[in-house]
Formats: C-alpha cells, structure tokens, sequence
C-alpha cells in the first residue's frame, strides 16, 4: 500500500512502524476484509436470487421487485422466490443463482422449530423467531460498525473543533468550557441515553444525535493540550505577526500537529460508540424491534439458555472485533509516538 500512496517521510515510517507491529497489521486487514464482506451483506445473505434467468432474459432480484406475472404467474404480488410456487415458474424456463446464505437477517425458517440448533441448512441455527443466525450477525455487524464509524467522525469533528478553540483561545473561554465538560461528563450518560431513547421510537439517527451530545468529549483534552503547547511556538507566532487571522493558524498551522495525537484515540472511540450501541440494543432501547443487532442476540441468548449458540454466536463476533479494533488502536499509537 505505501508504494501505491505517496507519503512523506514521517508518514512513511509511521506507516512502516505500524505494519511492523504484525498483531495491529493483520488486524487491520483483518478488520478491513469482515466489514467490506458485510458492506455487500445482500449478496452473500438473501431470500432473493442474486440472478434470474426467464425465457433468455436476465433479472437481478436482490436489487428490484419483480411481481409474479413477470414470470408467467397470475398476480402482481412481489414474487416469493422460496416457494415452491416460483421456482416451478421459474425453473422450467431458466435457472436460479442464489447468495451462500439463503436467509435475510429477517427472513423466518417456518420449516423448523424455534430456536432450531446449527444445521447445514442454518449454520449457526435459528433464533427464538425462526431468523437465521448468520444473516443477522452479518447485517448486525455491518449496522455496528457503521454506527460507529458515522459517531466517531462526528464527534471528533465536534470534539477537535471545541478542543481547538479552548486551547488556543485560553483565558475565559478555556475555563468556561472546562467547566462545563466537567458538568457534562459527570452525568450518568448510559441512563440520561435510556431516559431520552424511551421517549421517541428507537432509530438510527436519533441514538446516533443522543450518543453524540456526550461521546465528543472524549477528544477535547488532548486537542487542547496539543493547542496549549502549540500556541506559543515560534512559526505560530511568526504567522499572527504576518496578520494571518486566527482560524487559519488553528487549522493549518496547529491543528496538523494535535491530529498525530487525535488519530490515536479514534480505534478507542469506535469502540465505544460499537459498546454503547450494543448495551441499549440488550436492554431494549436501541435500534427498533426486528433490527439486526448483536445486542438484541446477546438478549436472545440471556432468554434461551436451552438455546447456547445465540449468546455464543453474539459473544465471539462482538469479541472478535472489539479486540481487532484494539489492536489497532494499540498500533496506531505506537506509531503515532514520537518517543519511538
């Protein structure tokens, strides 16, 4: 990858002190390879073909509803692929080609009782619905991370700027806005989240605006920090005695600098936000019923003992990346540290 991307000389042995910490560089890869198979989670887990052939035409299912008349039924009704009503339309006149994993994170096995154990059919089995388990862990995964992801953009942008201007400013408003970082993060932040999300319909964005009225504080010190120090150097007072105005020495001249540390703690803060999302989905107060969710799994598995491959499944694919993500995290940092 660094041959492809120019880098700088620092960049460079950043880069090269990164991939020689082996466990934070497979990690990474790692880490990259799941979300990216999971981005594309409706063609590796469908109830929908990825490819019809009728009558030597070609039909792409997993991306647009065709109703059954399209096939040569006598309805306009969405075609259901798995019954058998479909594929004696269908197969006389062409082929199906379908995804690994049959199931959708919402499609209910009515052939088996739930919550059905592993079989060859549902590799990690049924939960206490009839879902298959697999499919939901994937788009559980996929929802996880990109929660996460969106949070931690968001709140570090919020989180640098506000860290940004305290540290370079100083004086009244450095001491106002401690002040009232103190205030704010000494509430009780998982039950002020469960208090607002029982008051509005559970969704995406709105835990996503909860989460980030606290989870930006947690970049604020260190910005400030990096500002305080970087203020009084000697090419940031050079360029206040040009007339460069102040929001151009913040965030061309300073800023640069306070990101090397900012970049640090973001693994940190995606794993958080990922934490976070999973607990109210186990308490029941994240995303909506029916949702994909790890938590909710970790619920099921918590309700269904008789039924160990819930908890199981929930409980290593949450570890699995909760650890790369630290791992990465650790790398980035060691070769972020300038000590090294």
């Amino acid at each position: 990858m660094a041959g492809l991307i120019t880098l700088n000389p620092l960049n460079q042995r950043r880069w090269e002190s990164f991939c020689h910490n082996r466990r934070a560089f497979w990690s990474l890869w790692i880490f990259l390879f799941l979300f990216l198979l999971t981005l594309i989670a409706e063609v590796v887990a469908n109830d929908k073909p990825l490819l019809v052939k009728y009558d030597n035409q070609f039909y792409f299912p997993f991306l647009y509803n065709y109703p059954e008349t399209t096939f040569g039924g006598d309805f306009e009704l969405e075609t259901d692929y798995r019954q058998e009503y479909a594929r004696e339309l269908i197969e006389p006149h062409g082929w199906m080609f379908w995804p690994p994993i049959r199931y959708s994170y919402d499609t209910i096995n009515y052939k088996r009782v739930a919550p059905a154990p592993p079989s060859g059919e549902n590799w990690l089995g049924t939960d206490d619905q009839g879902r298959d388990v697999l499919a939901r862990v994937i788009y559980g995964f996929r929802i996880s991370v990109l929660f996460g992801l969106t949070l931690t953009l968001f709140s570090s942008l919020i989180g640098v700027t506000a860290g940004a201007f305290q540290g370079y400013y100083g004086g009244k408003i450095d001491l106002f806005g401690q002040r009232f970082i103190d205030i704010w993060s000494g509430l009780p932040v998982l039950y002020l989240l469960i208090i607002l999300s029982s008051f509005v319909e559970p969704g995406f964005w709105w835990l996503l605006g909860i989460m980030m009225l606290f989870s930006w504080m947690a970049l604020v010190d260190v910005v400030r920090a990096e500002f305080l120090r970087g203020r009084n150097l000697e090419y940031v007072r050079a360029a206040r005695a040009l007339g460069m105005n102040n929001s151009r020495v913040m965030f061309r001249h300073i800023l640069p600098n306070a990101m090397v540390a900012t970049l640090t703690f973001m693994p940190f803060i995606l794993t958080g936000a990922i934490t976070t999302l999973t607990s109210l989905d186990f308490l029941g107060f994240g995303l909506p019923a029916g949702s994909p969710s790890l938590g909710e799994l970790i619920a099921q598995g918590k309700a269904n003992l008789h039924a160990p491959w819930l908890g199981i499944t929930a409980f290593v694919t949450l570890s699995v990346m909760l650890t790369l993500l630290v791992f990465i995290g650790e790398g980035a940092r060691d070769a972020m540290d300038p000590r090294k």
